[in-house]
């Protein structure tokens, strides 16, 4: 009996992979502009240094820095702004030797998957519109009323989450030929997984 053909996936990370720095400080600041960013991103300042220092995990200074800059703000104008960013802000960040292997995986018929810790609430229309077939990332909570909470619903798309909920979306990644791209510790269990690694750098020509 013949084996069905596996099918290609390519997975990407969005900061530091797809981009040449983070995204969520400049969404935050698209947000809220100059002046509140800067006051609140000072009041937060104990809480990003003991997350550098390992004091605190990711998630928790997350939800902290979501909370001071998203808490109350009602999801319609959210999602405004974060469509606006992700076809302003976004492309400015964006590395081209990225796109360019995105843009070969998609010549090849494969099925591109952007697995991200930044938010749903930006890079779903971004990615979208840069031809990805799913988009894996970071979800806001939202309240009753309609309005983000500043938690996250669900885990933070983070190191071994980011293998969890591509495996909910496509069934066990060995039935698969996986091509993973990261930059960061948040990536290494998707790395393990991968049957083509590549860890901070994109590779030249075509690939098996």
């Amino acid at each position: 009996m013949a084996t069905p053909e596996k099918t290609v996936i390519a997975a990407f990370d969005f900061d530091g992979t797809l981009t040449r720095r983070d995204s969520l400080l400049p969404f935050l600041l698209h947000l809220a502009g100059p002046l509140r960013f800067s006051g609140r991103l000072a009041a937060l300042m104990p809480t990003l240094g003991r997350y550098a220092l390992g004091r605190i995990p990711n998630d928790m200074a997350k939800e902290r820095l979501l909370t001071a800059f998203l808490a109350g703000h009602p999801l319609r104008a959210l999602q405004d702004n974060a469509r606006r960013f992700a076809q302003r802000g976004l492309p400015r960040l964006l590395r081209p030797d990225a796109l360019a292997r995105l843009d070969w995986h998609r010549r090849q018929g494969h099925r591109c998957v952007l697995v991200s810790a930044s938010l749903e609430l930006y890079l779903e229309p971004w990615g979208q519109q840069a031809g990805f077939d799913h988009v894996i990332a970071s979800r806001l909570e939202i309240s009753d009323d309609g309005t983000a909470t500043g938690r996250l619903a669900g885990a933070n798309c983070f190191g071994a989450e980011k293998v969890a909920r591509l495996e909910q979306l496509l069934g066990p990644l060995e039935r698969h030929i996986l091509y993973a791209y990261g930059d960061s510790r948040g990536d290494r269990e998707l790395l393990l997984r991968a049957d083509y690694a590549y860890f901070r750098r994109m590779p030249q020509g075509e690939t098996p």
